[in-house]
């Protein structure tokens, strides 16, 4: 248990258990990208640890670009995606996988979907760490996911709490 500001969270996904479900993504990405080099599109700032140790695990080639965009103010989410930090590199004809934290409206996802659509890649998929069904409001393809979990407020690898906790190697449920 820890106490963040004025929260308090409890253990809810482990360490070990967050490696091993990485481990069974890769293998999936592995397969359905052999032969293939995709650019993985990550968002920043809370899928930054997911999208170190999912390339990690990747055996093949990749590339890895970064886009930066925030729809949250506390602990809940503002519904207005405001894109801080776009792409350099042109994604036209590219095999894209958004790696992002966590999917729970969808309407950030979607819109950063819609923006990478527009300029012609290939393919587009997307991993994502976690995914909130019942919060669920824009409908959105999810090719890998590491866990589904309730509607409820996470903190840890990766993810935060007005910007701290992302270091802690579990993932907590706000208590």
């Amino acid at each position: 248990m820890i106490t963040i500001k004025d929260k308090t969270f409890v253990p809810f996904i482990t360490a070990e258990a967050i490696q091993t479900r990485i481990q069974e993504l890769a293998e999936q990405i592995n397969q359905a990208y052999a032969g293939k080099t995709p650019l993985m599109v990550v968002v920043l700032n809370g899928a930054f640890l997911f999208a170190a140790d999912l390339a990690k695990q990747l055996t093949i080639p990749c590339e890895i670009t970064f886009l930066r965009v925030s729809s949250y103010k506390g602990t809940e989410s503002t519904g207005q995606l405001k894109e801080i930090l776009g792409l350099t590199e042109s994604v036209a004809g590219r095999d894209l996988i958004v790696v992002e934290d966590i999917v729970d409206t969808g309407k950030t996802l979607g819109d950063i979907r819609d923006q990478l659509q527009a300029q012609s890649p290939a393919s587009l998929a997307i991993a994502t760490l976690l995914f909130k069904p019942e919060a669920l409001r824009n409908p959105i393809d999810l090719q890998y996911v590491g866990f589904e979990i309730e509607n409820k407020f996470v903190l840890g690898y990766g993810l935060d709490y007005d910007g701290l906790g992302r270091n802690t190697p579990d993932i907590l449920v706000l208590e």
